[in-house]
């Protein structure tokens, strides 16, 4: 029979495991992941951050947490989204989807570490001091997406030798925008194209700028890096088929999902990358002791199937020359 002590030994120490499996839960590192998009269009991003972490040794669920917050492409939302990470305590906040979410970031807090993953200098938006003293809480990854501008008109131009008119579309709302639009504008300017700008901050506007861009017989498209054109690549691409427009894109997702053509920095490298340094700031690194990175994985993907859609007859020389040519 057993005693009465027993007993009560073996009941106490059941009643502790759930409190030491939560205290063991509790205990783990949270990082706090911030982005300008939606859930179904992370689908990329998520894995990108979690094998940077895997790469320092953190595997989500077993030895870190991470609490997601999404701004659906509402950039409005992300103050709030931010400040909500910073009351929950996490231990460095890791943000995707542009400047907007890292600006959102840093405005929320100067104590916890933040970790940025932008498509413009971080230093010209106001993010580090410098790329290689960054200074203060934020350090990340930049690309070169802004850069390639002069470089994906000179594709379409490859693609198009005819075409001399040219649009960028942009959304006004989102930093990227404006440093884009000038580079366009300049590439353009050096090869004697005409471009026009054509603006859109929601899906109605995009379908908006499709049939305006049909209407001015514009012989192809730039889409601008951001959130809001990241999130809705269907879109885009049911559109550039239903109008007849070449379009250009700034990374690989757009022509998975059936863009004609894209030239951008990996995006699940950059995000791998970040996610090294999160892990690396878990451990004890300093934001401010970690030199912003540079993106130097360039992809050209081109969708043929698109491409057949639209009659194009794509040159041998730019197949060979992409790094993924969609069949």
């Amino acid at each position: 029979m057993m005693r009465r002590r027993d007993f009560i030994t073996l009941i106490g120490g059941a009643a502790a495991w759930p409190l030491a499996a939560r205290a063991q839960q509790a205990a783990l590192p949270v990082v706090g992941f911030l982005y300008g998009g939606s859930p179904e269009t992370a689908t990329t991003l998520v894995p990108a951050l979690r094998k940077g972490l895997g790469e320092t040794g953190y595997v989500e669920g077993q030895n870190v947490a991470i609490e997601y917050r999404w701004a659906n492409s509402d950039f409005n939302r992300l103050p709030e989204l931010a400040a909500d990470l910073v009351r929950h305590r996490v231990a460095v906040i890791a943000t995707q989807g542009g400047v907007s979410a890292a600006l959102a970031a840093k405005a929320a807090t100067t104590t916890i570490p933040i970790v940025f993953s932008v498509g413009t200098d971080p230093v010209q938006t106001g993010l580090v001091a410098s790329l290689n003293r960054p200074g203060g809480n934020l350090t990340g990854v930049s690309t070169l997406n802004q850069e390639l501008a002069a470089k994906r008109l000179g594709l379409l131009r490859e693609l198009l030798p005819a075409a001399a008119r040219f649009a960028v579309l942009v959304n006004p709302s989102d930093p990227i925008a404006e440093p884009y639009t000038k580079d366009v504008l300049a590439a353009a300017s050096a090869v004697g194209a005409v471009v026009e700008i054509v603006a859109a901050t929601s899906n109605r506007e995009i379908d908006t700028a499709f049939a305006t861009l049909g209407q001015k017989r514009i012989d192809a498209l730039l889409v601008s890096p951001g959130t809001l054109f990241g999130d809705r690549p269907i879109q885009l691409a049911l559109l550039a088929v239903r109008y007849a427009t070449p379009v250009m894109y700034t990374d690989r997702h757009y022509s998975e999902a059936g863009g004609l053509m894209s030239y951008g920095s990996s995006f699940f490298d950059q995000v791998r990358q970040a996610g090294v340094y999160v892990g690396r700031i878990l451990k004890g690194a300093r934001p401010a002791d970690l030199p912003v990175q540079q993106a130097v994985k360039v992809e050209l993907v081109i969708n043929l199937q698109t491409a057949r859609v639209l009659n194009l007859d794509v040159p041998s020389s730019l197949l060979a020359r992409a790094d993924e040519v969609i069949e």
